[in-house]
């Protein structure tokens, strides 16, 4: 019989999915010390890896997983994640933002306020270039929804290999710049690994020309100081920020009140139960069977 340990914020969610759908040979327990698995939250069970001492397999409940592949926390186990579920929702988030910004309706919300009745010029986001620097199932989400709008879209990944058809071009991370010189809008997906860190400073934003900035991958990727100074030179014109690299972002932040960011609290894609529970049965049948789990996290690389 394994052992199950639930540590998350929707905890009796996945009890009740468990229950609904009870999975052989499994069970769950409160007992740190005997669980085999766990089914949980990044952030949630980070410092508490330690208290289970039987651990073979963790399923995180997230995509993001950098809060477990910390130099300093065990990796003697099977790390995985959820892929797969995320792309539409970012897709809604970042075109969500983008349409509003394009036909101006904040202003339209302002003037509404002000019983204004001023038509402003705009332009439709077709033939507009988009830049996904990260090409997995969420840049190809984006890219298939940036298609439907008749948008170029340029990917960017560390090979330059093209994974599918969507993209118009693709070039390696080290060409990040050319990529960036034909950005309309760009939306970073990338994982936090130590190549991430800072992606976007001084010089990559250098190569921007009144460009919005999507990041909806994790907030090590952007130099903020920099990103300051970009929309400063309208290297940027406008970025929207999901992720920061301290979370919840500091009440005293300059982010907050910076009139050409927008700040939403790590809400582009979140986890639904429902669809996290379907990756974690999949996997465990995998785990019963001896076979290879989806979603394997290299500790070595951090994705």
């Amino acid at each position: 019989m394994h052992k199950l340990a639930i540590v998350s914020r929707q905890q009796q969610a996945y009890e009740r999915l468990l229950a609904a759908t009870p999975l052989p040979l499994l069970e769950i327990t409160n007992d740190p010390k005997q669980a085999t698995i766990i089914l949980a939250d990044p952030p949630e069970i980070a410092a508490y890896l330690d208290d289970y001492p039987q651990l073979k397999w963790l399923q995180s409940t997230f995509a993001g997983i950098d809060a477990l592949t910390k130099p300093q926390l065990r990796q003697d186990y099977h790390l995985t994640n959820v892929r797969g579920c995320f792309g539409p929702l970012i897709a809604e988030y970042v075109f969500g933002q983008w349409l509003s910004h394009s036909r101006h309706f904040p202003l339209y919300s302002k003037q509404q306020q002000q019983h204004q009745w001023h038509p402003l010029p705009y332009q439709s986001i077709a033939g507009k270039t988009l830049v996904i620097i990260g090409t997995g199932s969420i840049g190809q989400q984006l890219a298939q929804v940036a298609k439907a709008f008749h948008c170029q879209v340029i990917g960017v990944n560390r090979h330059g290999n093209s994974p599918c058809e969507l993209f118009d071009r693709i070039y390696a991370t080290a060409q990040l710049s050319q990529a960036l010189e034909q950005a309309d809008v760009i939306v970073s997906v990338v994982p936090a690994t130590s190549d991430t860190t800072d992606l976007f400073n001084h010089q990559t934003f250098s190569h921007c020309h009144q460009a919005l900035l999507f990041n909806v991958g994790r907030g090590n990727a952007v130099n903020i100081a920099d990103l300051y100074q970009a929309l400063d030179r309208d290297q940027i014109h406008h970025a929207y920020l999901d992720v920061f690299k301290t979370e919840p972002l500091e009440q005293n932040s300059k982010l907050w009140d910076h009139p050409q960011i927008s700040i939403t609290p790590h809400i582009a894609a979140e986890s639904f139960p429902a669809q996290v529970f379907e990756i974690f049965k999949l996997n465990y049948i995998k785990w019963l069977n001896n076979q290879t789990l989806n979603y394997q996290i290299d500790f070595s690389k951090g994705y």
